[in-house]
């Protein structure tokens, strides 16, 4: 396992990526395009440092272990849809996505998603570390950051890729909560790309609910499940502050509301 020798410092599998630059006989891998492209500018400012082998070996376990536990309990799962009709609008606009969730629904989120090359922001910890190594088997890439650590690096980064065409997904009310309460990067990301906040929720009809602070549910295998995506929310590029923060109330509301439909979605 090698780390990305930008600011974001994920963890890069050699072997997967093709995302390289070979510098005085050392080679240098990248978790995303963006990373590649400071790199190729700046390769004197940056180091690459490498994780002590306890390290990789927690971070290539976790990642596996949660790789090879979500796609065999998610593949028995009887998947159905609402509003897929809002994303298509938001392609045929010839715009991007940024999904927003709530972090309880990651465990079956991250399998409806997959393969799409969703661009994520993961926390600049051992923890984040371990969650990339398992969704970029799942076909996600991933920038560094949180709301509390280098958050405006990792926004920055997601603005390029999603200016090269690709969707973005945020768990909206983490890494560390409170429970349900949305944070602002999914707007301030939107007003500066063009990209439309596509809000969705995640109901199963049988799982289990751990008690986090996140409320994180498991899908027990063979369950139903829904998953509810809302009308787009589009973010004019010279909205003001109080447009702004109008727009973040009404993302707010409506995670709220398809929350309470996928609740009572089952009765």
């Amino acid at each position: 396992m090698k780390t990305d020798p930008v600011f974001c410092q994920t963890p890069v599998d050699p072997e997967t990526t093709q995302l390289k630059i070979g510098v005085e006989s050392e080679t240098y891998y990248f978790c995303s395009s963006n990373c590649k492209d400071k790199f190729k500018r700046h390769p004197k400012k940056t180091k690459q440092p490498t994780l002590t082998r306890w390290q990789y070996g927690k971070v290539r376990l976790m990642g596996w272990l949660g790789y090879w536990i979500i796609t065999i309990i998610c593949r028995t799962i009887r998947w159905e849809s609402q509003g897929d009709k809002y994303l298509e609008q938001i392609y045929a606009a010839g715009s991007r996505a940024i999904l927003t969730f709530w972090h309880g629904r990651i465990f079956p989120a991250t399998w409806y998603w997959r393969n799409r090359g969703i661009i994520v922001m993961a926390s600049m910890n051992l923890d984040g570390e371990a969650m990339t190594h398992c969704i970029q088997r799942h076909g996600y890439s991933a920038v560094r950051g949180s709301s509390s650590r280098g958050g405006l690096k990792a926004l920055s980064a997601m603005v390029k890729e999603i200016q090269q065409g690709r969707d973005a997904a945020f768990t909206i009310d983490g890494p560390r909560g409170p429970r349900h309460v949305a944070k602002v990067g999914p707007v301030i990301l939107a007003r500066k790309t063009g990209a439309a906040i596509s809000c969705f929720h995640v109901s199963m009809k049988h799982k289990i609910q751990l008690n986090s602070w996140d409320g994180f549910q498991i899908p027990i295998p063979f369950t139903r499940a829904i998953v509810l995506k809302a009308p787009p929310i589009w973010v004019p590029s010279n909205a003001s502050e109080d447009k702004m923060r109008q727009i973040h109330m009404r993302m707010q509301q409506v995670l709220e509301e398809l929350c309470e439909q996928g609740d009572h979605w089952w009765n």
